[in-house]
């Protein structure tokens, strides 16, 4: 029962639930591994990890940047010519295009317009370009995650 107990407090502590003060985890002892330490210390609380909602703007700053981080890492590891002719592939030209504008509208609603609704909207924008651009390297990805998708909200039974 008490290894139930610890388990259940370190799931809180995971989460970042408040840990009930009566019954504290046991202390750690020298048989803990390297990994429950780390993930014991590097606990989000609940507000830190709703960052999106209470602030979008900073969200949607840091977000955009990263990436754009991705995107340079990924020319600086294959080269930026050819992470350009990829770019421009004409199977992904319309996701490039979408990815890069989404990108350009959330930095304009974040830094410029500073509206919360309109970046969180930019935000979401961003993000389902930023997987369909991923799955236009997939093959038959894009068709597949379609196919679901409409099957997903398909009325005819």
């Amino acid at each position: 029962m008490e290894k139930m107990n610890s388990a259940v407090e370190r799931m809180k502590m995971l989460v970042g639930m408040e840990v009930d003060e009566e019954n504290p985890p046991p202390p750690p002892s020298d048989s803990d591994s390297f990994i429950d330490d780390f993930t014991r210390n590097c606990t989000l609380s609940t507000k830190q990890s709703m960052l999106v909602f209470f602030n979008p703007i900073k969200f949607g700053i840091t977000f955009t940047l990263g990436n754009l981080l991705a995107l340079g890492s990924t020319a600086f590891l294959i080269g930026p010519k050819r992470q350009v002719t990829m770019m421009l592939d004409p199977v992904r030209i319309y996701a490039t295009a979408i990815y890069l504008a989404s990108i350009i509208i959330a930095l304009f609603s974040a830094l410029y317009v500073h509206n919360k609704f309109l970046t969180l909207l930019a935000i979401i924008l961003e993000f389902g370009a930023l997987i369909w651009y991923s799955l236009s390297y997939i093959p038959f990805a894009r068709s597949m995650a379609s196919k679901v998708v409409l099957a997903c909200f398909d009325t005819d039974f």
